[in-house]
C-alpha cells in the first residue's frame, strides 16, 4: 500500500503538470558558504577544505586527554582508535549489536573521534559516550517499529504533498524518538568526553550549497550555551532525514553576527558520504605530529558498515516504485564503496591501522516493513555475535578496502 500510494501521488501530480512552493528566506547563492549558527560560530566546517577551527580543536584534544584513556605504548607512540558509523536506516539494528557485542568481548578501545551520517548519527552520541548507553542502543534499534519514526498520511495527503510539500512523510515520531533519548544527561556525558580529549563528528548535506558538512556535536555539548540541547537534537534529526521521503530540517544562519537571518535547508548527511572519518576538515598530521602529549600518535580506524555492500540478487517488479527503490538502494551501496576507498586511502597515507566489518552477504534482508522490529532483533543478534567474536580474535575484521578485503 505504501508504493501504491506514492506511484498514485507521482501520477497525480504529473496530470496535474502544476506543483507549489513553501515560503522561505534561503541564504543568497553567493553568501551560501559564509552563514554561521547564531550563538554557536565554531561548531561546524564544510567537508574538502580545511577548517581552521576544527583543526585548532583537535589540536586542543591532545592536552586535555588522559593517559589512562590514550596510553602511550613501549615505543612512547600512542594509538588512537577511532570508529566511523555508516548509515543504513534500520539496519543500524547490525551496528548497534555490534557494539554491544564488543563491549562484552572486553576489547573495545576509548574512541578518539567517532563520526557518524543518517542512521549512524543516530548512534554516534552514545557509541561515543561509551558502553554504559550500549542498553540504550539495543532498546533504540530492537524495540522500533515503523511508526515510531515516521508517519503517512492519507492518498489524498500524498498529493497534496507532492503537489505543494517538501516530503511525503512526518518525522514528529523520529523527533519524538530523539527528545526521549538525547537529554541532559547525554549531553553532559558527550560535554565531559569531549573535555577529555576525545571528538564527535555528525555529518549533514546542505542542499543549497550542495556540501556536506561537518559538525562538532562535542563543542557544541560542551558550548554550556543556552540552546546547546536543542540544536544537537537538530543536527541528528538533519542527519537522519532521508530527502524526499522525510522533511528537510532548516538551520537558522546570519552572514554577520546580529544581522538578519536566513534559513539553510539540510537531509540526510548520507546524501554527501554514507560513511566518512574528517571530511576533510583537518590534517592527520595534526594527530601524527601532536598525539601523546607532544610525542607521537597513530591510528587504528574502525568502520562499522549498516548494509550489504553486494546484497543477495532479487528480480525488481516492474513498478516506478521498486525500479526507484532499487536505483536508491544500488546507489548507495556504490557510494559505500567509494567512501571506504577514501578512507582506506587515508589509512594508508597515515600508516594507519584500517579495519571494517558490514553485513554479510548471504544474510536475507527481506522484512515486513521499513523498521521491522523482528528483522532488526535478528540484524542485531548477529552484529552482537561479531562483536563478542573479538574476545577470541580480530579476525572478523576486512583489513583491505572492498574488493580485495583480506582475510577474516
Amino acid at each position: 500500500m505504501r508504493g501504491l500510494r506514492v506511484l498514485l501521488a507521482a501520477a497525480a501530480a504529473l496530470l496535474l503538470a502544476a506543483c507549489g512552493t513553501l515560503p522561505r528566506h534561503a541564504v543568497p547563492g553567493e553568501h551560501a558558504m559564509q552563514g554561521t549558527i547564531p550563538d554557536f560560530p565554531d561548531v561546524r566546517a564544510w567537508a574538502g577544505a580545511p577548517s581552521a577551527v576544527l583543526e585548532r580543536d583537535l589540536a586542543e584534544s591532545f592536552a586535555q586527554e588522559s593517559p589512562a584513556d590514550f596510553p602511550p605504548g613501549p615505543d612512547g607512540v600512542v594509538r588512537y582508535s577511532h570508529l566511523a558509523l555508516s548509515g543504513g536506516g534500520a539496519n543500524g539494528a547490525f551496528g548497534a549489536g555490534f557494539l554491544t557485542g564488543w563491549s562484552r568481548s572486553g576489547r573495545r578501545p576509548v574512541f578518539k573521534i567517532v563520526t557518524g551520517v543518517s542512521t549512524g548519527a543516530l548512534m554516534a552520541p552514545f557509541a561515543f559516550v561509551g558502553p554504559d548507553y550500549d542498553d540504550a542502543l539495543r532498546d533504540f534499534y530492537t524495540t522500533t517499529s515503523t511508526g515510531d519514526i515516521f508517519v503517512l498520511g492519507s492518498m489524498f495527503g500524498l498529493i497534496r504533498q507532492v503537489l505543494a510539500g517538501d516530503a511525503l512523510a512526518d518525522t514528529r515520531p523520529l523527533q519524538a524518538m530523539i527528545v526521549r533519548h538525547v537529554d541532559d544527561e547525554l549531553l553532559r556525558r558527550v560535554a565531559q568526553a569531549h573535555a577529555q580529549g576525545r571528538r564527535l563528528y555528525i555529518g549533514t548535506t546542505n542542499l543549497d550549497a550542495p556540501r556536506f558538512v561537518v559538525w562538532n556535536m562535542g563543542a557544541l555539548a560542551a558550548s554550556g550555551r543556552p540552546g546547546a540541547l536543542a540544536l544537537f537534537r537538530k543536527v541528528m534529526l538533519a542527519s537522519a532525514s532521508i530527502p524526499v521521503a522525510f522533511p528537510p530540517v532548516f538551520f537558522d544562519v546570519e552572514l554577520v553576527p546580529g544581522g538578519p537571518r536566513f534559513d539553510e535547508m539540510h537531509v540526510d548527511g548520507g546524501v554527501g558520504a554514507r560513511v566518512f572519518l574528517n571530511g576533510g576538515v583537518f590534517s592527520g598530521s595534526v594527530v601524527l605530529g601532536r598525539g601523546g602529549h607532544g610525542g607521537q600518535g597513530r591510528e587504528d580506524i574502525f568502520v562499522i558498515h549498516n548494509g550489504q555492500l553486494v546484497p543477495q540478487p532479487d528480480p525488481v517488479r516492474r513498478s516506478l516504485p521498486q525500479i526507484a527503490g532499487r536505483v536508491i538502494s544500488a546507489t548507495g551501496s556504490t557510494a559505500a564503496v567509494g567512501d571506504l576507498f577514501r578512507i582506506f586511502a587515508y589509512a594508508q597515507r597515515q600508516q594507519a591501522g584500517f579495519r571494517w566489518i558490514t553485513i554479510p552477504e548471504d544474510v536475507p534482508m527481506a522484512a515486513d516493513e521499513v523498521f521491522d522490529p523482528a528483522q532488526m532483533q535478528a540484524l542485531y543478534d548477529l552484529g552482537s555475535g561479531f562483536g563478542l567474536g573479538l574476545a577470541d580474535s580480530d579476525g572478523v575484521w576486512f583489513t583491505g578496502p572492498p574488493g580485495d578485503r583480506g582475510a577474516r
